[in-house]
This record gives C-alpha cells, sequence and structure tokens, in this order.
C-alpha cells in the first residue's frame, strides 16, 4: 500500500525542520568584526578556547586558534580552577593567576557590552607553569622597556629645548656681531688713553720730596716746643692742599745717655709729631708712613758739642708726592671715524 502524499509531506517537514535549526544556529552565532575581534551577543551562551594575550584588572583578552579576538570579563562569581586533580575536581585559583600566555577554556554568556562573562575559566597546570615562567620573565622586560621610553622621551624634550636655546644664541651673536665693530672702534680709542696713563701708574711706588722739616726737642724732652707747633702748622697746610701726598716721620737723639733709652725717646717724639698733625690739621693716618726712632744713629752735628747736640735732638718730617700724580694727565684724542 503506498502513501506518496504522506512521503511527501515528510519530506518537507524534514526540510522545513532543517531550515529552522539552521536559522535558530544562523542566530546563535557571534558576530566577528572585520578587525578580528568578536562581539558577543547578550544572554548568549559560549565556550571558547586561546590564549590570554592582554590582562587587565576584571577583563581579559583571549585569541582563538582563529586568531579572534575575545573580552572575557570577571566578577565574583566566576570560577577559575586547573583540569584534574583528586577525583577530577581541580585546584582553585585566584583571578589574578590568570596571566598573559596562558592556554585555557572559558565559558561564560554575553553581556550587555559584547563581552563574554565568564563563569567558568579552566586550564591545564602544565600550561599554567608556562605562562607563570613567561610572566617573569616578560615583566621584567616591558619595565626596563617603559624606562628606556620615559627616557627617549625626556631626551627628545630636551633636544626641543636645546633647539630653541641655540636659536636665543644664535639671535644674540648675530646682534654682538652687529656691535663688535663699534666695540673694536671704542677699544682702539680706549688702548691710546692706556698706553698714555701707563707712565703715571709705573710711577705710583716713585715719591719725591717737596718740603723737608725739622723740629728739635730739649734735652730728654718729646714735649713740643711753640716754634715746633708752628712749623707743623706750615707743613700740614701744605699737605693738605698737595695730592697724593703722605709724611714720612722719622725721630732722633743725641749720644747723651744710653742706647735703648736714646731709642726709645728718639720714639716718643715721633709719636709726638704724628699726635700734633692728626689731632690739630686732621692729617688720615693713611697719609702718615709709620714712624720710626733711630736713637743717637745718623747724626746731623758733633754730638761732642752742645750746639751739635741739640741739632742732633729732632723729628725731621718730610712731605713726599708721588710723581705719577704730579706729571700732566696725556688727554685722548677725540675720535676720528666720523669719516673726515
Amino acid at each position: 500500500m503506498k502513501f506518496p502524499k504522506f512521503k511527501m509531506f515528510s519530506s518537507l517537514l524534514m526540510i522545513l525542520a532543517l531550515l529552522t535549526v539552521s536559522a535558530a544556529m544562523v542566530a546563535a552565532q557571534d558576530t566577528v568584526g572585520p578587525s578580528g575581534s568578536r562581539t558577543v551577543a547578550s544572554g548568549q551562551k559560549m565556550k571558547i578556547k586561546g590564549v590570554v594575550i592582554r590582562r587587565d584588572a576584571d577583563t581579559f583578552l583571549v585569541r582563538d586558534a582563529n586568531g579572534v579576538d575575545t573580552v572575557v570579563r570577571l566578577d565574583d562569581t566566576t570560577s577559575v580552577k586547573s583540569k584534574g586533580g583528586f577525583l577530577r575536581s581541580g585546584t582553585n585559583y585566584a583571578q589574578t593567576n590568570i596571566l598573559r600566555g596562558l592556554n585555557l577554556e572559558v565559558e561564560g554568556r554575553g553581556n550587555a557590552s559584547g563581552e563574554l562573562m565568564a563563569t567558568k575559566v579552566r586550564f591545564n597546570e602544565s600550561d599554567f607553569r608556562v605562562a607563570r615562567a613567561v610572566e617573569s620573565r616578560a615583566a621584567p622586560l616591558e619595565d626596563r622597556a617603559t624606562t628606556t621610553e620615559k627616557k627617549l622621551s625626556e631626551v627628545e624634550e630636551n633636544a626641543q629645548r636645546l633647539s630653541g636655546q641655540l636659536d636665543e644664541l644664535a639671535a644674540v651673536a648675530n646682534t654682538a656681531r652687529g656691535g663688535a665693530k663699534a666695540a673694536q672702534e671704542t677699544a682702539d680709542a680706549a688702548v691710546a688713553g692706556v698706553n698714555a696713563t701707563n707712565e703715571r701708574i709705573s710711577a705710583l711706588d716713585d715719591y719725591e720730596p717737596q718740603t723737608v722739616a725739622a723740629v728739635n726737642f730739649r734735652t730728654g724732652s718729646a714735649i713740643l716746643s711753640a716754634d715746633s707747633k708752628t712749623q707743623l702748622d706750615e707743613i700740614a697746610t701744605k699737605a693738605l692742599n698737595a695730592k697724593g701726598y703722605v709724611l714720612e716721620v722719622s725721630g732722633y737723639a743725641d749720644s747723651t745717655g744710653s742706647i735703648a733709652r736714646n731709642r726709645i725717646l728718639s720714639q716718643r717724639r715721633a709719636d709726638a709729631v704724628i699726635r700734633y698733625l692728626v689731632e690739630n690739621h686732621n692729617i688720615p693716618l693713611r697719609r702718615i708712613v709709620t714712624p720710626y726712632g733711630y736713637g743717637e744713629t745718623n747724626p746731623i752735628a758733633d754730638n761732642t758739642t752742645r750746639e751739635g747736640r741739640a741739632e742732633n735732638r729732632r723729628v725731621e718730617i718730610k712731605l713726599l708726592v708721588n710723581k705719577g700724580l704730579t706729571q700732566p694727565t696725556q688727554m685722548l684724542s677725540p675720535s676720528t671715524s666720523s669719516g673726515r
């Protein structure tokens, strides 16, 4: 007995079922973008195998055998275990043990962001040991590369700053070059003045006496008489009207008494003259050569006579003026660079 209509109907039902299943499978497939990244539909259940190529705080990126990348997100309910073990239960691992280079399997469902929200993560112990060894070597190299990159950035910034400074220096050099000619002309004019004053400068230590005077003292005394003070007044007036002067004061004694006593007495006489010039005429101390008592040495008269001893009891005052300051000043001629 034949039932052709029934067979045809059965075939149509089978084709329809196949089309339905095929459509469901197509609907259940994930979407892979042109860049090789996978977007998982929200609520879609999926299981993928691959290698972790990037690890962030709450996500990691898995690349499968076809080169397609999937972002996997972790939460507090995600189970991370190794495969096998006692009663094939595996060993629990913290989520931080999901390392780059780890070959693993992930099961989960898509979320609203197109990521795979992981419920299970499984891997072999041997793969974990390899990934941990790779991570231990890769991390220092990455840190070193980061440090090198920072240093290169600093070098580039310094090079840019130096380039700007070189430009500024070039501008300053151009300005200085423009003023060099005028500076040279000024220097040439100054050389003439320097040469003209060199002779005066070389004579600064060469003094010549303008006035030489002597005041006398009584035997054994260092007290100035009225006549002596009058003489000192005249010397002070001449000194204050001079330029570049110094006063040389030397004390002496006759041969009466011991040598040591005469030396002290001559020093006291020189000090008395200095004190009078400073206190009564405001002669600066820097203008007075350090006084010295010569005692009975360097007599100017015979110590065996009364008159000779009176002349030897003296203080000599010399008004010295610097030769360099008494010479006429060389005047600089006006510059002739105006094109005359």
